[in-house]
């Protein structure tokens, strides 16, 4: 057997004819060896466990012990497997983490412990009132638990068996919403747990958390968009928790913290003392959390971390203190809202005061009017700020603003500068009152509020140089034409000179005009037009994004692209049939509908397509599509026994029909599996939707 083994190795080897990475293909080799000892099944169950451990190593420990590539070998072939095998399937699989983009409508679940809320303090004299409470009350020696106050969003989480059953947030305090799917894309959460000593059922509660660096980019991304911004990772990770689409609650890359264990059978009478357990069985436990027996040393600590907290990766607003032993709890007992025994010291919010010198406004390559407050600089939060966003006009208005005025700066989630307030104390011998501009600062348009939304926009898009030149730049952007060479200083170029003056026109850019600018030179020159020509092979779910349609993003084209597979059929579809496509709303598709009711809209497309750039899909091979599904639109739910929800997708598109993400009266039926959602259920027995199981499609298509 050795002999026939070495010889296979040898064999493997020699198929890579460029060995990209040798560590790789031993690492793949040995991944094969135990395969050919056990049966598929066993494999499964085999990798699942290897998974879970490589995944709680890298994610919460930070001591990998394999490389990127071969984890993601070792995930492909579990999932490869798992298609064979649908027999095996598991909710807790480490596949599962990727996410659904199947719609689904939350379910609300009473909580069995109530989630209920702390009592805040902003003082270390009321620390130490709660410490002099809890001492003349307890009459004995206790120790106090320092944790700190992650600002995220509450999850409750069930486990049975050693196995996750069941997320849910915090709600009202009696009930939340299930949002279990969601939860299992966070690579933080342990689906299944290891070690020993936890108890067959319990709950544990945490934090859902976005980390900085991640909203930052997320930030950026819906700054690009001109998409309104989130204030904090808190808002950010709540609003993506909530999301009906996991897939994408998978990309935000969201984390958690977990601190307190409920349940029968506990490892220990000590808070802190579970948490450590907890921390064994594979939950990502703050390392923060210090074990307090005397007033000085809870001070000490809130002191440390109201300094040191800016220095970690996520957003905290406080220190929580807890008395430590789960019996002393008990005898301290409840008040109608929240514990005796705990406590929320909340960090004060860095605020400064400085003076309002006036306020300018920039334009958006979409024409959205963002107005700016001007002020003499100021110390705040580590960063010295002279300018902070005031959104729009409701904003300036309530806050009542005089040019002259003090203000005072806060920075929302410590990032984002805004004004909070004015001194009106201060308030003697300032300037006028703050009004919202009526035109375009840039070209003297009047700007136009659509109804619903709280920015003015200037409507002059195609004379506007700041929406022009932000329109070209989102244009050959690298996620969208990724035509190098064209940065902002070089469009801004181009069209000082007369060179460009819509994305059209950089398909007309001739060499001698461009060489003969300053900076430029030939080989610069060569170097943009051969860009620009190899932009006409970008796909069109990308020159659709390119495009610039307001709020069509990445994604969303991506979505249109697919569903409607031309430019000339989107331009066409109504509003209707553009909010029948799964994530397209009122509002996005208002928007298509705006866009291309715009004669110079359709010119544009007109000058690109004759320029070559790909105005539909690829063509496919019709030799497997067939009508049996046409004018068919139909919702997929449940787990399958023969095909996954992606290749039912596929399967309907080939033969004439149409995927939709939600129930509506136009649903033609619903392909269903087992572990249907109660909510699509109680909707198509509402609606009167047929429901079709699997066989009997199946059955269809013959």
């Amino acid at each position: 057997m050795m002999s026939i083994l070495i010889l296979s190795f040898s064999n493997f080897l020699q198929k890579y004819e460029n060995p990209f990475d040798f560590q790789l293909k031993i690492a793949t080799f040995v991944c094969i060896i135990p395969f050919i000892y056990m049966n598929e099944v066993e494999r499964i169950y085999q990798l699942r466990e290897e998974l879970h451990r490589h995944n709680h190593n890298y994610y919460v420990l930070n001591a990998p012990e394999i490389d990127d590539q071969t984890f993601d070998f070792l995930m492909r072939e579990l999932q490869d497997l798992e298609a064979k095998h649908p027999e095996c399937h598991d909710e807790n699989s480490p596949t599962m983490r990727v996410g659904s983009d199947l719609n689904k409508n939350f379910e609300q679940i009473a909580h069995k412990y109530p989630m209920l809320s702390l009592a805040n303090t902003y003082s270390e004299a009321e620390v130490t009132d709660f410490y002099e409470r809890v001492k003349k009350a307890l009459n004995e020696d206790f120790e106090i638990c320092c944790e700190m106050k992650f600002d995220g969003t509450s999850i409750s989480l069930t486990y049975e068996g050693g196995k996750l059953v069941r997320a849910v947030t915090r709600g009202d305090g009696t009930q939340g919403d299930v949002v279990t799917d969601n939860v299992k894309t966070i690579r933080t959460i342990p689906l299944v747990l290891h070690g020993e000593g936890y108890p067959q059922e319990f709950e544990i509660r945490g934090e859902i958390l976005m980390p900085w660096l991640v909203f930052d980019q997320l930030n950026k991304e819906r700054e690009e968009r001109e998409e309104p911004l989130f204030a904090n990772p808190r808002n950010a990770a709540s609003g993506t928790l909530k999301l009906q689409n996991s897939s994408i609650v998978a990309s935000r890359k969201l984390d958690a913290y977990l601190y307190y264990l409920l349940g029968e059978n506990l490892p220990a009478d000590g808070h802190y003392e579970n948490m450590q357990a907890a921390s064994q069985w594979g939950f990502k436990v703050s390392d923060i959390m210090r074990k307090c027996k005397t007033l000085g040393e809870v001070l000490e600590f809130i002191r440390y971390w109201d300094v040191e907290r800016k220095n970690l990766p996520v957003a905290t607003d406080g220190v929580v203190l807890k008395v430590n032993s789960a019996r002393q709890q008990r005898n301290l007992g409840y008040t109608a809202k929240s514990p005796r025994w705990a406590i929320a010291y909340k960090f004060q919010a860095e605020r400064a005061c400085t003076r309002l010198n006036s306020i300018s406004y920039q334009v958006g390559r979409t024409g959205a009017i963002t107005p700016v407050a001007n002020l003499d600089p100021v110390q705040l939060a580590g960063t010295v700020v002279k300018r902070a966003s005031l959104h729009n006009a409701d904003i300036i208005e309530g806050l009542d603003l005089h040019i002259g005025d003090m203000v005072y700066v806060e920075k929302g989630g410590e990032i984002i500068p805004k004004i909070v307030g004015v001194d009106m104390d201060a308030r003697f011998m300032v300037g006028d009152k703050v009004r919202f501009i009526d035109k375009c600062p840039e070209c003297g348009s009047p700007l136009t509020r659509y109804e619903g939304e709280a920015a003015h926009y200037c409507t002059n898009d195609t004379a506007c140089p700041p929406q022009i030149k932000g329109k070209i730049e989102h244009f050959v952007s690298r996620k969208a034409m990724n035509i190098d060479g064209l940065g902002s200083e070089t469009i801004d170029q181009f069209y000082q000179e007369g060179l460009i003056h819509t994305i059209a026109d950089l398909y007309t850019l001739k060499a001698p005009d461009i060489a003969r600018l300053e900076r430029m030179g030939k080989k610069s020159a060569l170097n943009i037009l051969e860009g620009v020509r190899a932009s006409l092979e970008v796909p069109f779910e990308r020159v659709l994004f390119a495009l610039g349609i307001r709020f069509v993003g990445e994604t969303t084209a991506k979505t249109l692209a697919k569903s409607f597979r031309s430019i000339d059929a989107l331009a066409s579809a109504s509003l209707d049939e553009l909010m029948q496509v799964d994530e397209i709303g009122a509002r996005i598709a208002e928007s298509i509908i705006r866009y291309f009711a715009d004669e110079r809209n359709r010119e544009q497309i007109e000058r690109l397509r004759e320029a070559g750039v790909q105005m539909q899909m690829e063509e496919l091979d019709m030799t497997e599509y067939t009508d049996k599904l046409a004018g068919k639109s139909i919702v997929i739910s449940g787990v399958f026994a023969h095909h996954s929800r992606d290749e039912y997708k596929e399967i309907i598109e080939k033969n004439g029909g149409k995927n939709v993400g939600s129930i509506s009266k136009k649903t033609s039926f619903i392909l269903a599996g087992d572990n249907m959602g109660p909510a699509k259920l109680e909707k198509a027995n509402k609606l009167g939707v047929p429901i079709v199981n699997e066989d009997d499609f199946l059955k269809l298509l013959e």
